[in-house]
């Protein structure tokens, strides 16, 4: 095994003492990781260091716009009206060095595989599994934000961001094309159903990849390319895992996106952190989408502002809101990828699982009656809108308009108007300008 040495940060048990505790880690030396609860820990921190910029990046979406303060619009302002030429010393940048952290230490794990030591080859085959996975989905985000959007005609040759397999420091790295990146991302997932066996872990470890989110992601990745089939077969196997969609009455339910919520496939992401979630208000057009019969409007924002009227949101800005896969997402995936195969009726099917869940009896009814007469233009038009009301604040905004219309979004900000076109070439993010010093040739 290579020597090189690790800052193994421990996850000691996960104490649920406060919610504010629930990443948190203890330091527990410099070793060289030779035992299987060596590897643990180093993947825990691998874990603790996923970026949180699925969140920001939806201040260049239609859903969410910087707060009327300086400081606030100083950090993210840039974001919002896509201008990816700022040089403002206090923009907040996208986190591409972490990525790659978490992406090296996936590697290291994946390299040393057969030398853990330990007694037990399930463990050694879960860990292993979970490196598979962590790669693939590092890769993934990376590549959504970074790259072309994979619907695009011509994408899949597009140079996006580089591919990383192995430890190699010193290799020279160069941006692989966006379908070279996919192509890694489904090979690294089927991998990692190879070696995957924990079905569902209790609350305090569910940050961990399970059985269940290897169908997850392979849905979510399926979708992004477009691949109906799969994204329907993967969304299905899950569907059949024990997880429940949340029931939104009652005063103050756990939302879907909580850790503990009974939906919540995998904690691993604090999507919105709580500078991102404290600099957020919803834009009114987005707010627009949902009626009053919708019980999310009450229940993921809060009340309207008294002078501005704007509502924030009230599902992230905690640990306790870590959530990178959830049910309401996937049985959204199976109504999508139904209405693209033109199985309307199993499309409606499966929306009407979610809308019973998150509307008023009325409110069920009336959308029962809306979809029965649905094409599939207007089914699919349907889904999309309630992927952006029940997802909400999550992070899959941007990345959805990406994959899907990349629509023309109009913005006023200090009175002057700014346009992103349809199809814009900023509905691809450039690649931070301090990884193109460090690499030049990630210019090529």
């Amino acid at each position: 095994m290579k020597k090189y040495i690790f800052s193994l940060l421990c996850l000691l048990a996960f104490g649920m003492t406060s919610c504010d505790s629930f990443l948190d880690i203890q330091p527990v030396g410099k070793v060289i990781p030779k035992t299987d609860d060596e590897f643990r820990a180093l993947l825990a921190k691998a874990y603790n260091t996923i970026p949180r910029d699925r969140g920001m990046a939806n201040f260049r979406s239609d859903e969410m716009q910087v707060a009327d303060n300086q400081y606030d619009l100083n950090s993210y302002g840039y974001l919002q009206i896509w201008d990816d030429n700022s040089i403002k010393t206090s923009d907040v940048h996208f986190d591409w060095k972490n990525y790659y952290h978490v992406i090296y230490i996936a590697n290291e794990v994946i390299d040393n595989g057969s030398t853990i030591q330990s007694k037990d080859p399930a463990v050694v085959n879960q860990l292993i599994g979970e490196a598979y996975l962590l790669r693939a989905y590092m890769h993934f985000l990376l590549v959504n934000l970074h790259g072309q959007p994979y619907s695009v005609d011509g994408a899949s040759n597009a140079k996006a961001i580089p591919l990383i397999l192995d430890t190699d420091t010193e290799k020279v790295r160069y941006r692989n094309t966006v379908g070279e990146v996919f192509d890694a991302v489904l090979k690294d997932i089927n991998t990692a159903s190879e070696y995957i066996n924990v079905e569902k872990w209790e609350d305090k470890f569910s940050y961990r990849f399970n059985t269940t989110t290897v169908d997850a992601m392979k849905a979510r990745v399926s979708l992004y390319m477009n691949n109906w089939k799969d994204a329907l077969a993967a969304a299905e196997s899950v569907m059949k895992a024990d997880y429940k969609l949340v029931e939104l009455t009652g005063e103050k339910p756990v939302l879907p996106n909580h850790y503990t919520s009974s939906e919540n496939i995998n904690a691993a992401e604090f999507v919105m952190s709580n500078p991102v979630n404290y600099a957020t208000v919803l834009r009114p057009e987005f707010i627009a989408l949902y009626s009053e019969d919708d019980l999310r409007l009450n229940q993921y924002f809060s009340k309207p502002d008294e002078e501005s009227g704007l509502r924030k949101s009230v599902k992230g800005g905690k640990n306790e809101f870590n959530c990178s896969f959830r049910l309401g997402e996937v049985v959204l995936t199976a109504a999508e990828a139904s209405a693209q195969l033109n199985e309307l009726d199993k499309a409606k099917k499966f929306l009407l699982q979610l809308v019973d869940k998150r509307y008023t009896a009325e409110g069920i009814a009336r959308v029962k009656t809306d979809i029965s007469k649905f094409s599939q233009k207007d089914l699919l038009q349907f889904i999309y809108d309630e992927r952006a009301r029940e997802l909400a604040l999550e992070g899959h905004r941007w990345f959805d308009l990406r994959r899907t219309t990349r629509p023309e979004i109009k913005k006023v900000v200090d009175g002057e108007t700014y346009i992103l076109k349809q199809n814009d070439t900023r509905y691809t993010i450039p690649i931070p300008r301090e990884a193109i010093q460090a690499n030049p040739n990630l210019n090529l």
